[in-house]
């Protein structure tokens, strides 16, 4: 993690201009330069720099969260996140403060952002009976673009919690923050334009709760759907990720329609699968030289005051971009609590130190249970970059 740094030189002049320069103080106090706005400008400076490898290739940095999900449920009247709100002063901020600098340094985050940005109240039918109903007012999204995340997926059993008003509202709300989107009628593309470098990424997003082996918008089974739709990104573009909101709340390991899927996304075409939904971890796998997170929990989850784990996982890969081309590099996962408190939810996502808390994430993804169907599990989980 970087923090927010000022050079003795910077702070030394700012303290001599107030102290002893009373003109400088008021050109100061008329500019209203504050020390936390020159903090800020220190730590864009240093962050998301331009990385290159040996041989000059770029490199880029891609950055993957499991389950975004602020705001409070005002059908049901429970909402324990605006009360945390209130003691940061409405500061949405809050929920990044402690991964920030992290989502600075990369180059692309997705996060899954399962909820909506939306002031309607109105719920449909077939929601009236959910447990748990999100919204948050659309300019909540601010917390994307001002912390460092450049992309979201839109698929996902709560983004319709307040209809097909609410979804557009969502749209809407994330189009004029810059936020690119993706579901399953819209890929996502980031443009990655550096060192002379101009490429696109693909990002294509599916809900897949109960649409297994269905017919799905124009196709025989929801499956085909999804294949065509990745041999139609990658025939374009040198990457594509795949996101799913997949399997079973509270399982630590994928069932067998996600390792059915997650095959068949690599087979067409998906250079990396990422997966949530279970609101717990659940094993990486190599399958074919490509990496398939069938689920890395949580990561910032306002359904629940003291939710029974709050261990997840953020997912890291990095690709080497040279004249055109792609190819990976390497990955690693950074192991987090979904607070900064052990005792409740604060809705902080927190980076593990050394310790048992860190250990224990790895012992669970390396458990014999949860790897049992995954021949081709990954046997390290690296936590630093080589």
């Amino acid at each position: 993690m970087y923090r927010k740094t000022l050079t003795w030189l910077t702070l030394f002049s700012l303290v001599f201009s107030l102290l002893v320069l009373p003109a400088a103080a008021m050109e100061v106090e008329e500019m209203d330069l504050e020390i936390t706005e020159l903090i800020d400008e220190e730590e864009e400076s240093t962050l998301n720099r331009d990385k290159k490898d040996s041989d000059g290739a770029m490199i880029m940095t891609i950055t993957c969260t499991g389950d975004f999900t602020i705001g409070g449920d005002n059908y049901h009247h429970k909402d324990i996140f605006s009360p945390e709100l209130e003691k940061h002063n409405g500061d949405i901020n809050f929920v990044m403060k402690n991964v920030r600098s992290l989502f600075l340094d990369d180059d692309l985050t997705l996060i899954n952002f399962e909820g909506t940005l939306t002031d309607t109240k109105k719920v449909p039918k077939e929601k009236r009976g959910n447990d748990f109903l999100f919204n948050i007012t659309p300019s909540a999204v601010s917390v994307l673009p001002e912390n460092g995340v450049e992309a979201v997926s839109l698929e996902n059993n709560h983004v319709m919690d307040h209809g097909e008003e609410g979804n557009e509202d969502t749209k809407n709300a994330l189009d004029g923050a810059g936020v690119i989107y993706s579901d399953s009628d819209n890929p996502g593309y980031f443009r990655y334009v550096k060192g002379g470098n101009d490429i696109t990424v693909a990002m294509l997003s599916y809900l897949c709760i109960d649409r297994y082996g269905k017919a799905f918008k124009g196709y025989d089974t929801f499956e085909e759907k999804v294949c065509a739709d990745i041999e139609a990104a990658k025939a374009r573009y040198p990457l594509v990720i795949v996101s799913f909101h997949w399997g079973v709340e509270k399982m630590y390991s994928p069932t067998n329609n996600q390792i059915n899927l997650g095959h068949l996304a690599v087979d067409h075409g998906a250079d990396l699968v990422i997966g949530h939904h279970p609101h717990r971890i659940q094993p990486i796998e190599c399958y074919n030289g490509k990496y398939i997170c069938y689920s890395l929990g949580n990561f910032c989850f306002a359904g629940h005051s003291r939710p029974s784990d709050m261990s997840a996982i953020i997912f890291q890969a990095r690709y080497r971009v040279k004249d055109g081309n792609v190819s990976f590099k390497d990955y690693r996962i950074v192991p987090i609590r979904i607070s900064s408190s052990k005792e409740k939810n604060d809705f902080i996502p927190t980076i593990y130190q050394d310790g048992y808390e860190r250990d224990s994430v790895i012992m669970t993804l390396k458990s014999k249970d949860n790897i049992k169907n995954l021949p081709d599990a990954v046997t390290d989980y690296p936590l630093e970059w080589p």
